[in-house]
């Protein structure tokens, strides 16, 4: 299974009408991370998943896109 979870991570943000900007003001996460992360440069660690799908309200496999 290939997901490309940049997309996923901008989707779910998005989907809230959330900035880059205001998820590192509520997180701490910085908005260059997050970017890097939706650009498909880097991959978050687990750690930052978990903060993310917690701020989302989501679980990790949503968050990532993994479809069970």
């Amino acid at each position: 299974m290939k997901t490309n979870y940049g997309e996923e991570l901008k989707y779910q943000r998005t989907k809230r009408n959330k900035t880059l900007l205001q998820v590192e003001a509520d997180t701490g996460i910085s908005n260059a991370n997050l970017s890097r992360w939706e650009t498909g440069k880097v991959a978050p660690s687990i750690d930052f998943c978990v903060i993310l799908a917690d701020y989302y309200g989501i679980t990790l496999d949503e968050l990532i896109g993994r479809k069970i």
